[in-house]
């Protein structure tokens, strides 16, 4: 098992399989690179399915597949089938997150290829907020793409939605209407320093106590779970029974650290313990001069045993990490 210094067990781990995106959201990455899989820096689906093995022995309950957008790497299906073979290794969950511009056409070869759970993002229901959003006119696939999930049979569909002062938060209502009406759980996420640009300021940041004020005023809503237990969102539901739910993610004004029970590979093979890390473990570097499995194992353990307890937001000493999300991991 792996238990951080602070002994909260480590059980959650978040695969980036590439740091390419064909979206350029003005939050995390305005200026992508070209999507390309043939980056030599890239771990490769052996590299990528040897350490998630390694890491399942450790105690990893759950992965999931992260960007960049996932959808841009090459052959993904066959990952996802390399990967769901860890269940019989004590793998319980294998998901993915997408920003749904190219899932529609998937969706059923990667659920039939092991993959439990998506989660697709959603920053805006307007074609033209969407646009300036994402640098994207795809809000149609977006929206197939999550029928189409559904007609996949995945369970307990999830919708991401970055809310920003100026930019969506007047969306916040629609989008709580769109859960009940489509029957899915949709997430409010606080604005992050995260993205490439430095753009991030305090006063874009919609605190998730107005977001919740904003939505039930509308639609009353319910707390599900008092206590997180190391889930990153607050869970409601409506009041007046109707189906959907809604998240939200305090990031920065309510974050869930205390109990934090996740860790990161990012795409060129290094280990994260935090979104905002300073710090990175070259685990591919190891790997590709000849490390044994033992040696990558101990690597793992000793990043994990120098995870911070939290982030250091609003604070004098926070430190911006020296990537964006996209190539950090979602």
């Amino acid at each position: 098992m792996l238990f951080d210094s602070f002994n909260r067990k480590i059980k959650d781990l978040r695969v980036s399989v590439t740091d390419r995106c064909n979206f350029r959201c003005f939050y995390c990455d305005p200026d992508p690179a070209p999507c390309t899989s043939s980056d030599p820096n890239l771990l490769t689906f052996d590299e990528i399915h040897f350490l998630c093995d390694v890491f399942v022995s450790l105690g990893i309950e759950k992965i999931r597949l992260t960007g960049g957008e996932p959808m841009v790497r090459k052959g993904l299906d066959l990952l996802v089938a390399e990967l769901s073979s860890l269940k019989r290794r004590g793998l319980q969950e294998l998901a993915m997150i997408t920003n749904g511009s190219n899932f529609a056409s998937k969706a059923a070869l990667l659920r039939s290829s092991g993959l439990d759970r998506v989660t697709l993002s959603l920053d805006s229901l307007k074609p033209g907020t969407f646009r300036s959003i994402t640098g994207s006119d795809k809000l149609s696939n977006v929206l197939d793409s999550i029928e189409a999930a559904r007609s996949a049979g995945y369970p307990y569909i999830k919708v991401n939605a970055v809310i920003v002062r100026g930019r969506n938060d007047d969306e916040i209502v629609d989008l709580a209407r769109f859960a009940r009406g489509s029957n899915l759980t949709v997430r409010f996420i606080e604005f992050m320093p995260l993205d490439s640009g430095r753009i991030w300021d305090r006063k874009h940041l919609v605190p998730a106590t107005e977001i919740r004020e904003t939505i039930n005023s509308a639609f009353p809503i319910v707390l599900i779970n008092p206590f997180r237990r190391g889930e990153t969102a607050w869970r409601y539901r409506f009041a007046d029974g109707t189906g959907g739910e809604i998240g939200l993610i305090a990031s920065v004004t309510n974050a869930f650290c205390g109990e934090c029970s996740r860790i990161r590979l990012t795409a060129d093979g290094q280990v994260r313990t935090c979104l905002f890390s300073t710090e990175e473990y070259d685990v591919r570097g190891l790997l590709r001069s000849g490390g044994s499995r033992s040696e990558v194992t101990e690597l793992i353990r000793f990043a994990v045993a120098r995870k911070k307890f939290g982030h250091t937001i609003g604070s004098s000493t926070f430190k911006n990490p020296s990537r964006s999300m996209s190539s950090i991991g979602g």
